[in-house]
């Protein structure tokens, strides 16, 4: 690894420079000196290793078997077969989320009659009613903020131009 950063770092006579980084100048595409030190590749090996570690080894760790056979297993059967909506999504009721683990997730549900098993389930869902408050208090705060922020524009360029006015005062009185 080491060695693939000193070669991708290396500054090298050899190599066009405007293949390395065409429509700059010579002086910008050159990687200082400083970052070509053993103990700077040292850390970005380390960096990068940490990195992939971090983002691969999760994968490299789990036994997906396992888990993909306990999805099969306890997965709802509106998933693995076709379904006729017996109840529209509704709001979920008091006792019904917290006996429900469907209800939980958005605090609506909707019942479902599978065809093949006929297995009554019911399945977590959004209604519109949720999704319109939802984004009404979005438009909401992004309007508060735009707000805000139009007032702080407003107070800061009225402090530039007092300052661009004193100083155009000192330099009369100075004259």
């Amino acid at each position: 690894i080491l060695l693939l950063l000193k070669r991708i770092y290396s500054v090298n006579d050899e190599v066009p420079v405007n293949r390395m980084c065409p429509g700059a100048m010579e002086s910008d595409c050159r990687i200082p000196m400083s970052c070509l030190r053993p103990r700077i590749l040292a850390l970005h090996a380390l960096f990068w290793g940490l990195v992939s570690l971090r983002v691969f080894g999760a994968a490299l760790l789990s036994d997906e078997r396992a888990v993909a056979v306990t999805k099969a297993m306890t997965a709802p059967c509106w998933q693995q077969e076709e379904f006729v909506v017996a109840k529209e999504c509704s709001a979920c009721e008091g006792l019904q989320l917290k006996t429900i683990p469907a209800c939980s997730q958005t605090g609506f549900m909707e019942k479902l009659n599978c065809t093949k098993s006929n297995r009554e389930e019911f399945k977590s869902c959004r209604s519109t009613k949720m999704e319109e408050h939802l984004f009404w208090k979005f438009e909401a705060a992004m309007l508060g903020l735009t707000m805000v922020f139009a007032i702080l524009v407003v107070i800061r360029q009225r402090s530039l131009d007092r300052q661009a006015s004193d100083k155009v005062r000192r330099q009369i009185e100075s004259i």
